[in-house]
């Protein structure tokens, strides 16, 4: 797989992950635990493409 592609898969990954951490937001008894490790996950997703797109220059 090209650094291109990882990019573009983990860009989906992260952006399902922000429409799960809306849904769970929007719930009417939001699990607070849940979004953390959501935001959590998201956070390590958006450092590895912030990584990845350093070495692509």
């Amino acid at each position: 797989m090209t650094i291109e592609a990882r990019i573009r898969e983990l860009g989906n990954r992260h952006r399902s992950l922000e429409d799960a951490i809306h849904r769970e937001l929007t719930r009417p008894s939001a699990d607070s635990l849940q979004v953390r490790e959501l935001k959590q996950r998201k956070l390590r997703l958006k450092e590895e493409i912030t990584s990845l797109e350093a070495r692509t220059g």
